[in-house]
């Protein structure tokens, strides 16, 4: 049980850790050259959400079912599955498609500055991220306050 424990941990860290990096790649005020660079690692990055955050909920749900946390239908257990899935939501539907835009104009652009198009996605991928970490944080938080 304890190695069950320590899984879900390791995963969960290494699934939700690279969103809090996210805040400092879709700063606001990065130049065009800062920004490529900081697609190429929210691309690298990317790999780490997706098998960590598998594993993490594999292993919460084997946690769940075997160890004695009590009913899946207890509030901090399921407000924790709904604030994993929402940060799912926001990341893959909402973030994705705007850091596709982003790359396919850095792509397409030589240019040293950032065109309006790319200067509204940023921010709205800034936003998107500032939500993704506030829901992380109570993720998080349910897990560490659970009651016993």
């Amino acid at each position: 049980m304890h190695a069950l424990v320590l899984l879900h941990v390791l995963a969960s860290i290494i699934g939700i850790g690279p969103t809090f990096f996210m805040l400092v790649l879709y700063r606001r005020d990065q130049s065009a050259a800062d920004l490529v660079a900081s697609l190429k690692l929210i691309h690298a990055l990317e790999y780490f959400p997706k098998i960590g955050g598998t594993l993490a909920v594999l292993s919460g749900l084997l946690l769940t079912f075997t160890g004695s946390y009590g009913p899946f239908t207890q509030l901090w257990l399921l407000g924790s599955l709904v604030l994993y899935i929402t940060v799912q939501v926001v990341v893959i539907a909402l973030l994705g498609p705007l850091t596709k835009r982003l790359s396919a104009w850095s792509a397409s652009t030589s240019s040293s500055r950032l065109t309006t198009d790319a200067t509204s996605w940023l921010a709205s991928a800034h936003r998107l991220t500032w939500v993704a970490n506030g829901l992380a944080v109570l993720l998080v938080g349910l897990m560490v306050l659970k009651p016993r």
